[in-house]
Order: C-alpha cells, then structure tokens, then sequence
C-alpha cells in the first residue's frame, strides 16, 4: 500500500501491519471465543474463515483492519479494524471501531498498539470521530479505550440479551479530526496505508 509503512516494529517484538486475507482464518480463532463465550460479542455464532474473509473484503479498501504479530513472520495476536458507524449517508465521516486481543495473548500491549496505530490511521484518512461500543461491565476495554484517547459518551440500558441475561452497552467517541465545513471525504485506506505517530 502506498503511504506509511504498512509494517511497523522489529523482529520478536509486536508488530502492527495491515490485515491480509490469508490471516482471516487467525482473527476467526482470536474472534470466536468472544462469541461463544460471555458476552463481549452479541453475535451468537462465531464466523468462519470464509465468512471473516468476507467481512474484511466489505471494507472494500475504505476501512481499515490491522493485526497485531509477534515479530515479522510471527502468527497475528491480535486484530483490529474500523467499519460504517451507521448506514445513512451523513454519517459517513465516523466509523465504529474494535480491537480483539487472543486470550494467549493479553496484558502484553498489543491491544493498546493496535489500537493506537487504528487511531492514527483512521486520522490520516480524515474521518472525524470514532465511536468504541462496549458490553458492559468491561473495566479492561474501557481502560483500553481510555488510554486512547475515548472518552464516555453514554449508555444504553438493558439493549441486549444474551447467555440468559440484559446487557448494558457504553458508547466511547474519541475525536480523530476537526469537523470541518464542507467536510472532506476520507481517503481509503488501500491509498494511506497503515499510520502511526
């Protein structure tokens, strides 16, 4: 991808890259257990690979997904990405964003550099707020999305129902850039490639 390097970090340490479709079927396996699994996911079945794949290609080269390795050549970690926010038109300048972290794999930093570096880009790409949906309580997500800079925009009470109990849900925004006027629209991704700093 032209723009910023779309690899960032050494060997052994982690590394933040643009995803690939090759890595669908590891953000499969990082993602199912959230599924299956309590409730920090709303869906009830957990995607294959086939039908990540199909999720990251309906980004279309619009929206970012990023993962997170341990080194160059390392298996991904962690995986993150920003999507539509909601469908009408005038919304098209915010995204909603994700980070999943494999259990393996937590408490290392690798959800706070992704997230970091999906900040970053989303910035570069010009898209002015980006919202975190989180099922609470989460004290660890929203700890994550905190020290990223989302601040506490509200709550919806008792929206979802699952593994046989009502859920909170917390809205987090974290401004990406200045809501100009005329706004200008975001560049794609597949144009600045992954960002950070």
């Amino acid at each position: 991808m032209p723009g910023a390097s779309p690899t960032i970090g050494t060997a052994g340490a982690i590394t933040i890259r643009a995803a690939r479709p090759e890595d669908a079927a590891a953000i499969a396996a990082i993602y199912a257990p959230h599924v299956l699994v309590g409730t920090v996911s709303f869906e009830t079945e957990a995607p294959d690979t086939r039908q990540m794949r199909a999720r990251m290609a309906a980004s279309d080269g619009l929206y970012p997904w990023l993962v997170a390795t341990v080194g160059d050549a390392g298996g991904v970690i962690a995986f993150g990405y920003a999507g539509r926010f909601r469908e009408r038109a005038a919304y098209r300048f915010v995204v909603e964003t994700t980070v999943y972290v494999a259990d393996a794999a937590q408490r290392q930093g690798a959800g706070r550099l992704l997230y970091e570096a999906l900040i970053d880009t989303l910035r570069a790409q010009g898209f002015t707020q980006a919202i975190g949906v989180i099922a609470l309580p989460n004290d660890g997500s929203i700890r994550l999305h905190e020290s990223v800079g989302f601040r506490r925009a509200g709550v919806y009470r008792a929206v979802g129902y699952k593994n046989g109990q009502w859920i909170d849900v917390g809205h987090w925004q974290c401004a990406l850039n200045d809501a100009a006027v005329p706004p200008v629209e975001p560049r794609r991704f597949a144009e600045v490639g992954v960002v950070r700093g």
